[in-house]
């Protein structure tokens, strides 16, 4: 039997930071889905637009710009579905998302500006995914987000430019780290699946074959599950501070 570790006894405010549109709903949505359905308040920040999220051979018509009018779209409907309360994007450039010390400042300023007690994010060691080799934005979001938790986050000596704008430091109780190769921990994710695969499909220009795309998802029932009751899992390697 999994054991549930996110049963918070009160609403807890959860800061999800990923690099582009669809990242939520694709590393970890039904856990969000849980999550909201459970009273707690879900607010995205995204790096990107996911302006490169496109292949030419296959859509010569789509254009960088036009689809960074498109997929906010996207991402907003796919989050009502959700749950989240709120979506924020920070306008890097898809591709090239550098853990450097500017974006680390911004990150810091998201999470003084939020104050979230669970802060979502995804694995930088994971090089390699389920489907290939990992977008580079995936680990170099989820390292300049860990480098933004500790030691910047809660110190009033990092980045005190913050403090002349109004952020106090703040520091997250757990950071769930999402596509990981190392769990330590795992969510029955059974009965929020479905509000998942909706929330996916809400990201048309990213699903090419919805047909297709629902039986792979469908098909990622554990392997003490049936067809007939499945059962379905979403694991995370989190760091608790508190």
């Amino acid at each position: 039997m999994t054991e549930q570790i996110d049963l918070w006894e009160t609403p807890q405010n959860i800061l999800v930071i990923l690099a582009h549109p669809d990242d939520p709903e694709f590393f970890c949505g039904a856990t969000l889905a849980r999550w909201a359905l459970a009273g707690h308040q879900i607010t995205y920040v995204l790096l990107t637009c996911g302006e490169k999220g496109f292949n030419p051979a296959t859509h010569p018509e789509m254009t960088p710009d036009y689809l960074c009018a498109i997929r906010p779209d996207e991402q907003n409907n796919a989050a009502k579905i959700i749950g989240v309360n709120a979506v924020h994007f920070l306008d890097r450039e898809d591709g090239y998302v550098i853990p450097d010390l500017k974006l680390r400042c911004d990150i810091v300023r998201e999470i003084r500006r939020h104050k979230p007690d669970i802060l979502v994010t995804c694995d930088p060691q994971t090089l390699f995914a389920t489907y290939g080799i990992n977008h580079p934005d995936h680990r170099y979001c989820g390292q300049a987000v860990l480098d933004a938790v500790f030691p910047a986050a809660g110190n009033i000596a990092y980045f005190p430019e913050l403090l002349m704008e109004g952020f106090q430091p703040h520091m997250p109780k757990e950071v769930w780290c999402s596509l990981t190769n190392q769990p330590n921990t795992t969510i029955d994710v059974t009965d929020t699946w479905d509000i998942k695969l909706k929330a996916i499909l809400e990201h048309k220009t990213q699903v090419q074959d919805a047909e297709k795309l629902i039986e792979r998802f469908k098909s990622r029932r554990t392997e003490d599950s049936t067809d007939e009751n499945p059962r379905y899992e979403e694991k995370f390697r989190v760091v608790k501070y508190s």
